[in-house]
């Protein structure tokens, strides 16, 4: 479902042959390896090591060398301004620390260089059912940010600040097949993470706020889904450093 999103982001980016790039929170490594067939010189970093493996399996596939690693965003194992892209796809907006998560980022990128990733509105999909989701949640640690605010433009530039200058961003819709709002929620409840803790603690310990949730989020698909297709849009931002 992310592979097509991530050549628009790697397009955006406007990522070369010979570059130095860094993938950050990587998952299954579809930035990455589009990264590295176009030439450039990647590095995938993620903290999931199952993701790992088929971020692996992909370069392999794919015929690219990537040097991936298991590790955290808000501590990039990389030196100072080593890299002349950094992109991050649905990846370091789910760092706990924002503010931590950037500043990682441009410490290793080089001046000049580009940073850009996606993230999911908050008016959106993606960022409504974030919301609706977390409502039926344990409420977050003190002091953790709801990932879609990387998807407010306004949010985002004052995250970033005055360390970067030409920001700019886009936006574009990712396409997911679905034959009813069940039926793309089935799919999301046994691939995302967040969903699957719910859905485990709602099954054991309230199944009418499960179904009552279920009934909730269908309802919410049912305003995305055309055509036999779920339309998710997403936000693009792309900055240099300065």
């Amino acid at each position: 479902m992310t592979t097509p999103p991530a050549a628009k982001l790697v397009n955006f980016a406007g990522i070369k042959a010979g570059q130095r790039v860094l993938d950050v929170a990587c998952g299954t490594g579809v930035v990455a390896v589009t990264c590295a067939r176009r030439g450039a010189r990647v590095s995938g970093l993620d903290l999931t090591p199952e993701l790992l493996e088929t971020a692996r399996e992909n370069a392999n596939l794919a015929a690219v060398e990537i040097d991936f690693r298991e590790g955290d965003a808000e501590q990039l194992p990389f030196s100072d301004s080593e890299f002349d892209a950094v992109l991050s796809q649905f990846g370091h907006m789910f760092a706990p620390r924002p503010e931590v998560a950037v500043a990682e980022m441009l410490r290793v990128l080089k001046p000049g260089g580009t940073i850009a990733f996606s993230t999911w509105p908050p008016d959106q999909f993606i960022g409504r059912a974030f919301a609706l989701t977390a409502s039926y949640m344990p409420p977050p640690p003190p002091g953790a940010m709801p990932p879609p605010l990387w998807g407010d433009e306004k949010i985002v530039r004052d995250r970033i600040g005055d360390r970067v200058r030409d920001i700019s961003f886009d936006r574009g819709t990712m396409l997911t097949p679905a034959l009813s709002p069940a039926h793309s929620r089935t799919m999301i409840e046994r691939s995302a993470g967040p969903m699957i803790q719910l859905v485990e603690m709602l099954s054991k310990n309230d199944p009418a706020k499960l179904a009552q949730y279920r009934r909730e989020y269908d309802a919410l698909t049912t305003e995305y889904l055309q055509d036999n297709q779920v339309h998710q849009q997403f936000l693009m931002t792309r900055a240099v450093k300065k």
